[in-house]
This record gives C-alpha cells, structure tokens and sequence, in this order.
C-alpha cells in the first residue's frame, strides 16, 4: 500500500494594495486588488494588478520599449486565511500551490476573462 504524499503549504505574506513596488531600473508593477475565487469545490487566491515598463532599450538599433499589462499571481489555494503577521505588520496565509495542468488552465481562462489579465503567473 502507497502512503500519499501531504500536500505542500505554503505562506504568502499579502501585499499592500495600490503600492508601486519597484523592478530593476525601467519599471514597477502595483497588486490592485485580491481575488477569492470559487474552482472545483475549494478557494483560490489570486493577486490581480498592473506590470509597467517604463523604459527599457537594448540591441544595436537602441531600440525602447515602454507598456503596461494586467497580470495575476496565484498563490493557490486558500488553506487559512489572514492567519498571522509578519515583522511588518502584513496579514500572511497559509496556501497550496496548484501544479494539476488542468486546473491551471481553467483559472487562467478565468483571469483572462474576469480581470483581462494577461500575464499570469503560478506559485
């Protein structure tokens, strides 16, 4: 008989929304808004929000390019919610990430769809 493994949890410190969190040196992105979403009998938290690049030039023409796209992070699922802080203060939860191909290929149909995202990212 085969022990099956316990699903991985992880935490995920929540951001602060409406804050512009800088990368590297052409851009930023800002976590708009949480989404609790409803998928196959359980919850799924996904952070929806705004990727911009400012600027960035590269190639032998110096090229530049600037744009700004939607993008989801899904933690996974919801195992406790809000549960405790961090040092700072952040509310943390508790998630299981989603690896079945399946299941994210369906929130993805639902991001794109719901929140426009276009780049979507699991954790």
């Amino acid at each position: 008989m085969s022990e099956s493994s316990a699903p991985t949890v992880t935490s995920y410190t929540h951001l602060e929304l409406g804050q512009e969190i800088e990368i590297g040196i052409g851009g930023y992105y800002i976590p708009e808004k949480e989404a609790r979403l409803e998928y196959n009998g359980r919850e799924v938290l996904a952070v929806i929000g705004r990727a911009v690049l400012e600027s960035s030039c590269a190639g032998i023409d110096n090229q530049c390019v600037s744009g700004s796209w939607r993008y989801a992070i899904v933690p996974g699922y919801i195992v406790s919610w809000q549960n405790t802080r961090n040092e700072a203060g952040l509310p943390v939860s508790e998630t299981e990430p989603i690896s079945d191909q399946r299941a994210q290929r369906d929130i993805r149909r639902i991001l794109e769809s719901n929140e426009g995202a276009s780049i979507i990212g699991f954790w």
